[in-house]
């Protein structure tokens, strides 16, 4: 009874909700209209384009003849009914099969109608003539240049002097033989290290349970022996067979429909559960080696005896003097270079037709004029550098002139209040759940 109430009550506040909020809000006061741009001077119109010559104008095609209307296919005759086939008792012999009905004549097709003759061609009319263009104008001709100086010949360079033969090289002192190298002394043997610890023998791996034997499917039943077939009679000898007249084209077959799903394949059983594993055996500690002996200590290396002091090789002997390089005759001087012919004038080309007056460039209000700067007053003389004079207080800056007021923004319109929301229902208070006096604990599950 409690609950019914609670909720016809839930469902009444919830309706009064939805209807108090479904009346919209007053609108809201529209924004100030922002102040419109200054209108800009209009653009000078651009010239128009000269038109284009009159393209003469392309002739209609003909239609084409409509094409002969086909006739239509003769339906295939009727096929002819055959003779019922008599009851065979305990499988006598075969009738003898009755001769095949003529089939009938295939209909000859009406002969085709003669294509109509193509209507001729019709004459374009003839393009339009083009315009002479002026003649260009005629250069004047190119002047004849004088031919280049002949390069003179230059006289024959003179013979290199033959240089004097290299010095004999002197003979060096031979080399001093080194003393042997000492013997090396024997060192003592490797000692013998004690042999390593017998590795334990590891427990043997635990045996595995069995698998769960595979259940035996019962035997599949023996088939019944199948009845001997009696003998088949003798075919008869059948009349030979008409020949058939030739096949008609084959016609398209509509596409072969689609294969039905296969069926869902069945949920096979369940794997059995194989037994846990067994636990892993602990394994024996290693064994700790044996420690190394200690290494013996080697004999000092000998000394090697001092190397022989090198021997003062012979001073070089000082190659010859060069000769001197001799001089080259001077080189002639170019004849002077011709002067060329002054450059024929160049033709003054046509004037160019003068461009259209542009519009003239309208005037831009002026800016306002900067205010003027205040005079200050004059910097006090300078004392004499040695006396350091107390400096004069400086003047006081004259006042800057008072900023203007900015016009005031326009104040935001109030945005009305919204209407109350209505409170909602209190809920009623649930019944307290009965306490469950069997399983308290997990345990018990």
């Amino acid at each position: 009874m409690a609950a019914a109430l609670a909720a016809a009550a839930l469902a009444s506040g919830g309706t009064v909700y939805a209807d108090d909020h479904a009346t919209p809000h007053p609108p809201y006061p529209s924004k100030p209209v922002h102040p419109a741009h200054a209108p800009q001077p209009a653009h000078p119109a651009k010239p128009g384009h000269p038109g284009k010559p009159m393209h003469p104008v392309k002739p209609e095609q003909p239609g084409k003849p409509m094409h002969p209307v086909k006739p239509e296919h003769p339906g295939k005759p009727a096929k002819p009914e055959y003779p019922a086939k008599p009851a065979h008792p305990d499988k006598p012999m075969h009738p003898v099969k009755p001769e095949y009905p003529a089939k009938p004549v295939h209909p000859e097709y009406p002969e085709k109608p003669v294509h109509p003759e193509k209507p001729v061609k019709p004459e374009y009319p003839a393009k339009p003539v083009k315009p002479e263009y002026p003649a260009k104008p005629v250069h004047p001709a190119k002047p004849v240049y004088p031919a280049k100086p002949v390069k003179p010949e230059y006289p024959v360079k003179p013979v290199k002097p033959e240089y004097p033969a290299k010095p004999v090289k002197p003979e060096y002192p031979a080399k001093p033989v080194y003393p042997a190298k000492p013997v090396k002394p024997e060192y003592p043997a490797k000692p013998v290290y004690p042999a390593k610890p017998v590795k334990p023998e590891y427990p043997a791996k635990p045996v595995y349970p069995a698998k769960p034997a595979k259940p035996e499917y019962p035997a599949k039943p023996a088939y019944p022996e199948k009845p001997a077939y009696p003998a088949k009679p003798a075919k008869p000898e059948y009349p030979a067979k008409p020949a058939y007249p030739e096949k008609p084209a084959k016609p398209e077959y509509p596409a072969k429909p689609a294969y039905p799903a296969k069926p869902a394949k069945p949920e096979y059983p369940a794997k059995p559960e194989y037994p846990a594993k067994p636990a892993k055996p602990e394994y024996p500690a290693k064994p700790a080696y044996p420690a190394k002996p200690a290494k013996p200590e080697y004999p000092a290396k000998p000394a090697y005896p001092e190397k022989p002091a090198k021997p003062e090789y012979p001073a070089k002997p000082a190659y010859p003097a060069k000769p001197a390089k001799p001089e080259y005759p001077a080189k002639p001087a170019h004849p002077e270079k011709p002067a060329y012919p002054a450059k024929p004038a160049k033709p003054e080309y046509p004037s160019k037709p003068a461009h259209p007056e542009k519009p003239a460039k309208p005037d831009y209000p002026s800016k306002p004029a900067h205010p003027a700067k205040p005079d200050y007053p004059s910097k006090p003389a300078h004392p004499a550098k040695p006396e350091k004079p107390d400096y004069p207080s400086k003047p006081a800056h004259p006042e800057k002139p008072a900023k203007p007021d900015y016009p005031s923004k326009p104040a935001h319109p109030e945005k009305p209040s919204h209407p109350d929301k209505p409170s909602h229902p209190e809920k009623p208070d649930h019944p307290s759940k009965p306490t469950h006096t069997k399983h308290h604990d997990k345990d018990q599950w």
